[in-house]
């Protein structure tokens, strides 16, 4: 008996790799909007590279990042590496040959758990067929990923909190309580900013 084929909502499909890739993101103009009212997601912040240092440092994974995401790429406004807290080069560098924050939006899982409005955990993303095929295994060497979405008091996912190794790691119970921990600190950390803000204004 021949059954058809499932439908996979809110999935783009490249037969030409037989992969499921990146889900579409159709909150990204709306969380674009809110991001830009916050005044982050399009620049570096001190304030989120030192969170990025600090989750490193609790999880003892080699990069951190707080990373916000548009319809077309991936931002690290807040990125720890272990090259003397200097960014990793993830995508293309600009012209004044430091190590760009940006990176392709179908690159990476940080889009997964904005879609999935959970965190993930991936202690090795090569168990996974819809992850092992991901850019990022073969580009950079990503092996392990530990992420968690930063949802705000609109309900709006803004971004991801996560920390990668280029081994695999067996993150737990542990892991995964501490990444969705610092996600909620983070979140309470860009309230604190807005009402800063807000006082300001």
């Amino acid at each position: 008996m021949n059954f058809p084929a499932p439908r996979v909502p809110y999935l783009s499909y490249d037969p030409t790799r037989y992969l499921l890739l990146t889900p579409e993101d159709h909150e990204a103009p709306a969380r674009v909007a809110r991001l830009r009212a916050l005044g982050i997601g399009e620049a570096p912040l001190p304030a989120f590279d030192a969170f990025a240092r600090k989750m490193a440092r609790t999880t003892r994974a080699p990069y951190a990042m707080v990373n916000f995401i548009d319809e077309h790429q991936q931002y690290f406004a807040g990125l720890y590496t272990p090259d003397d807290d200097k960014a990793v080069e993830l995508g293309p560098a600009p012209p004044s040959g430091h190590p760009s924050r940006v990176m392709a939006r179908d690159h990476g899982y940080c889009p997964h758990v904005v879609h999935r409005r959970k965190a993930l955990v991936l202690d090795d993303v090569c168990d996974y067929p819809r992850f092992a095929g991901n850019p990022v295994v073969d580009e950079i060497g990503i092996r392990s990923y530990l992420g968690a979405p930063l949802i705000d008091r609109t309900g709006m996912v803004l971004g991801t909190v996560c920390v990668v190794d280029l081994e695999p790691r067996p993150w737990g119970r542990e892991g995964l309580h501490t990444i969705k921990a610092r996600a909620a600190e983070l979140v309470e950390q860009i309230h604190e900013m807005e009402r800063r803000n807000s006082q300001e204004g």
